[in-house]
């Protein structure tokens, strides 16, 4: 079984072409970094994954779990039960500031419990014992009866992290979670993310500006330039050199000093996708 199938994903924004014919496949557990400078796809291909995004009426294919979330620009008829397995954490933490914490945490269950007891905030006592224990997982119990608007955004992005833990979710989606984040809140965000992946099992693709957090953080990764896949293999292979010769003059967005990671080795051409991929970009 594959956690995540894209087959030959396109989409275009009137004239520009965002997403430049994408197929990938990830398996279940893994930790996947999908990197690339602005405007390279990224945020588009997650929304994508996630069925929030149509794609172009070509011959393309999305799909989660083995469930097709999207085919040729239509979303699937279940999409809305696929999505109860995917949680998605986006850059600007989506919670509703005048509510508590434990209520944001909470709306991860608006999928699987009955739409008028949701609407009303109707929660059981396991389902707010649920809602604590997973603050207390991400490191923000304390939090629990505060507004949301009251947390720092390294806080309110692990409160994030902790509603898709209610939920149920097995993916997670990441759309840079660091972004906005100071580094201290950005490596306690990661290290949530790594977390959940290797105690629950649950899949993680994000989206990263920072490749120094994909080298520490993600086995693989995913490079996207112009829409277009031009690297899938370990991110211990994503040497500075290397980005270079990927991304010329926009390698400079993606590598940020940091002493305490230890550099990559050379990748192996193998790993490029496509031949030729270095001389075609």
């Amino acid at each position: 079984m594959t956690a995540i199938a894209v087959r030959d994903l396109r989409k275009h924004f009137g004239r520009k072409e965002a997403l430049r014919g994408v197929s990938l496949s990830i398996e279940p557990g893994e930790m996947v970094a999908l990197i690339g400078a602005s405007g390279s796809g990224k945020s588009t291909l997650i929304r994508h994954i996630g069925g929030l995004e149509h794609s172009d009426r070509t011959g393309s294919e999305v799909a989660v779990f083995e469930r097709t979330m999207q085919a040729s620009g239509r979303l699937a008829r279940d999409a809305r039960a696929i999505r109860r397995d995917v949680g998605i954490v986006f850059q600007q933490f989506n919670l509703v500031g005048r509510l508590s914490v434990l209520t944001n945490v909470l709306s991860g269950l608006l999928g699987r419990v009955p739409r008028m007891r949701g609407t009303l905030g109707f929660f059981s006592r396991a389902e707010r014992r649920a809602a604590f224990d997973a603050l207390g997982r991400v490191g923000i119990a304390e939090t629990a009866r505060q507004r949301a608007s009251t947390l720092s955004g390294g806080q309110q992005q692990r409160a994030a992290i902790a509603r898709t833990l209610v939920q149920g979710a097995r993916l997670v989606l990441a759309d840079e979670p660091v972004a906005s984040l100071d580094p201290a809140s950005a490596k306690r965000v990661m290290e949530t993310l790594a977390e959940i992946n290797r105690q629950d099992g649950i899949t993680v693709l994000t989206s990263l500006h920072q490749v120094e957090y994909a080298r520490r953080y993600c086995p693989r990764t995913i490079a996207l330039r112009d829409g277009a896949v031009v690297y899938d293999g370990p991110s211990t292979s994503l040497t500075d050199r290397f980005l270079q010769e990927l991304y010329g003059d926009d390698a400079g967005e993606l590598i940020f000093a940091d002493s305490h990671v230890e550099r990559a080795v050379e990748p192996p051409r193998s790993a490029l996708v496509s031949a030729g991929a270095l001389a075609s970009i």
